[in-house]
């Protein structure tokens, strides 16, 4: 019985390793497709588009929210007119 109970509590280890191996590089990959987006944005926008601000929210919300360039939804919140002051 207790060679039963370390193999199901080295299996279960085996799959906590897995399992935060798996979600850390899915959380990589998130911030650098958002982040390769928010350089796309800045490219076809230009000065219209805020693509450090669009950078620093990838990393700070680690990717959950993807920007799509034609999308408005995705990314008006870093379009801005260019004849608005910037204080």
């Amino acid at each position: 019985m207790a060679s039963f109970n370390r193999l199901v509590l080295l299996v279960l280890a085996a799959l906590v390793i897995v399992y935060l191996t798996t979600s850390a590089n899915a959380t990589k990959d998130r911030v650098g497709t958002c982040i390769r987006n928010c350089a796309q944005c800045k490219r076809m926008f230009g000065e219209y588009f805020e693509g450090q601000r669009c950078a620093e929210s990838c990393l700070k919300f680690k990717g959950k929210s993807i920007p799509d360039c034609e999308d408005i939804n995705t990314i008006e919140q870093f379009i801005h007119r260019v004849d608005e002051d910037e204080d």
